[in-house]
């Protein structure tokens, strides 16, 4: 699912230290929203952003594998790890595409046809200023009825996020002509470019 314009801008957002960011300061980021091929597909192509990883987070070291998590009974859900630079892309504009054109905030425990607690919505916060920044925007989205449902993303402390099998990492890029990718996610990165032009990069492996 994506909007047809992107939400507002979070009014509540990461600021700069005084002096500004250091060089190679880098922060991390946590997003479930569905299939995580397709949000992987999305957050590789926006500018800021050096490393996405696909995965599990939610539930144990010992069930963080595909097989298991697909039988739907580990806690984990599928996620995605962004590394990013906060001098180029701030948190809240990484959550304004979250919301904006990555997945449907209002499905509960699933995203189109893909049904189960490891398809939720869900952002896994690394530290109090993430926890604060996502759970105003989630208030503040609410309250402006952007969505016809209320939204019904977790906001949950990060534990663990453990990385995905080797053939789960740049799925949509390896297999452009997958009937899943044509139809899930080839939408997601076009609405992105349309919404968000100024963030929008080309991704090369």
């Amino acid at each position: 699912m994506a909007l047809k314009q992107p939400v507002p801008v979070p009014l509540q957002d990461t600021t700069a230290p005084v002096g500004g960011w250091s060089a190679g300061h880098r922060e991390k980021a946590v997003f479930a929203g569905g299939c995580f091929w397709g949000v992987q597909s999305v957050f590789q192509r926006v500018k800021g952003v050096e490393k996405t990883v696909v995965g599990y987070s939610g539930g144990d070291a010992e069930t963080a594998n595909y097989r298991t998590v697909c039988g739907e009974g580990t806690g984990h859900a599928e996620a995605i790890e962004i590394l990013y630079d906060p001098s180029l892309v701030s948190y809240g504009t990484l959550l304004r595409v979250f919301f904006s054109v990555v997945h449907d905030p209002t499905q509960l425990n699933r995203q189109g046809a893909d049904v189960g607690t490891s398809y939720r919505s869900a952002i896994f916060y690394t530290d109090e200023s993430q926890r604060e920044i996502a759970q105003a925007y989630v208030q503040q989205l609410d309250a402006e009825h952007i969505y016809p449902k209320p939204i019904v993303t977790q906001i949950t402390p990060l534990v663990a996020f453990y990385a995905g099998e080797d053939y789960h990492q740049d799925y949509a890029i390896k297999n452009p002509h997958n009937p899943y990718i044509q139809v899930c996610d080839i939408p997601k990165i076009a609405a992105l470019e349309q919404q968000f032009p100024d963030l929008f990069q080309d991704y090369v492996r």
